[in-house]
C-alpha cells in the first residue's frame, strides 16, 4: 500500500516551533526549542522524511530551519505570511492556531511559497545588509557633524561641495578657542571619517564575493541577482 504525504505546519520563532498537521481534523504536536537536534527527533518521530512536507512563514529567524529539514531529507516550503489566508473575524493569535492555520492551508494548496537562498547567497545578503546599515549610519554621522558646524556658525566654502575632500580637510583646520567644542568637532569628523572606511570596507568585501560566487558557480541568473543587489545598493 502505498504510503500518504504528511503535511506539517510549522510556527517558527527565535527559542521556540509549534507543530500541527492535518490528519483528518488538524491537530496539534506540541511545541519543541528551535533546536537542531529536537528537529531531528520530531522529523524520526513523525515517519519517513521523504514522505514529510513541512511550511512555515518567511520571518526574521531567516532560513535555518528550512536548511535543516532539507538536510534531513524533508521538502519544506517557506511561505509568504501577507498571502496567508485570514478568515474574517480570525484575530485570536496563538503559536498552535498559527500553526494549525498553515498546516491547514498547506495541505489545500492555498499557499505561496518564497525563493528561498542557499547558503553562499543569503550570505552575501548579510554583507549587503550590513552596507546598508553602514550607510544609514553614516548619513546620521554626517548629520550630526553639519549640525554642530550650523549651530557654531560655521560655514562651508563657496564652491566647496559637502563631504568631498576639500571640505573634510577644511573641517579638519577648524579649531574652535572652546575646549568642549574643539573635542565635539574631533569626535564628530573621527565618526565621519570612520563611517566612510566602514562603508568603503563593507563595498569591496561585497565585490570580492560576488567574485568568488562568479568562479565558484556557474548559475548566470544567481550571478545576476547577486550584481544586481550590489547595484541598488549603492543608489
Amino acid at each position: 500500500m502505498k504510503e500518504k504525504l504528511r503535511f506539517s505546519g510549522l510556527d517558527v520563532h527565535a527559542e521556540t516551533i509549534a507543530v500541527a498537521e492535518p490528519e483528518g481534523e488538524v491537530r496539534s504536536l506540541g511545541t519543541i526549542p528551535n533546536r537542531a537536534e529536537s528537529i531531528r527527533k520530531l522529523i524520526k518521530k513523525l515517519g519517513p522524511a521523504d514522505k514529510l512536507r513541512a511550511c512555515y512563514e518567511a520571518g526574521p529567524t531567516g532560513y535555518v530551519v528550512y536548511w535543516q529539514l532539507a538536510e534531513l531529507g524533508v521538502e519544506c516550503e517557506v511561505v509568504a505570511p501577507t498571502l496567508v489566508p485570514v478568515k474574517a473575524g480570525d484575530r485570536v493569535k496563538t503559536d498552535r492556531r498559527d500553526a494549525e492555520k498553515l498546516a491547514r492551508c498547506y495541505r489545500s494548496g492555498d499557499l505561496t511559497a518564497v525563493w528561498v537562498p542557499d547558503g553562499g547567497s543569503e550570505a552575501l545578503r548579510d554583507l549587503v545588509r550590513a552596507r546598508e546599515a553602514a550607510k544609514q549610519d553614516q548619513t546620521r554621522a554626517r548629520h550630526r557633524l553639519s549640525k554642530f558646524l550650523l549651530r557654531s556658525g560655521q560655514r562651508p566654502s563657496t564652491g566647496v561641495r559637502p563631504w568631498t575632500r576639500p571640505y573634510l580637510i577644511r573641517v579638519a583646520q577648524l579649531r574652535f578657542t572652546q575646549i568642549a567644542q574643539e573635542s565635539t568637532r574631533q569626535d564628530y569628523l573621527h565618526e565621519v571619517e570612520h563611517m566612510r572606511e566602514r562603508v568603503a570596507r563593507l563595498e569591496q568585501a561585497i565585490m570580492e564575493a560576488v567574485s568568488w560566487h562568479r568562479r565558484r558557480c556557474n548559475k548566470s541568473l544567481t550571478i545576476y541577482k547577486h550584481c544586481a543587489v550590489l547595484q541598488i545598493s549603492r543608489l
